[in-house]
């Protein structure tokens, strides 16, 4: 929740955050970020022997590249005025 003042009582008043509705992986990606970020966040994946197809262009038959994953991928959120979680950035 933020506050913001009111300009009747010259008082902060608490306004819940929104909800933006969520329809698909990029949508949760970026509301997973606007979440995160400025919390000093990270968020860890183990992926073992994972293997990702990734398509060139749109269809069921584009050529695709294959990734194999086998680690841990590890996510961090930082913003203009703190590092967060991430170590190889100083907060400004």
């Amino acid at each position: 929740m933020t506050s913001q003042p009111d300009p009747a009582a010259g008082q902060p008043t608490t306004v819940p955050p929104t909800i933006q509705p969520v329809t698909d992986w990029a949508d949760l990606g970026q509301e997973m970020w606007n979440y995160l970020t400025g919390k000093g966040a990270a968020v860890n994946y183990e992926l073992i022997d994972m293997t990702v197809e990734v398509p060139r262009d749109t269809g069921p038959e584009s050529p695709r590249a294959t990734w194999k994953l086998n680690g841990t991928l590890r996510i961090t959120t930082s913003d203009d005025d703190q590092a967060g979680a991430d170590q190889h950035r100083s907060g400004t």
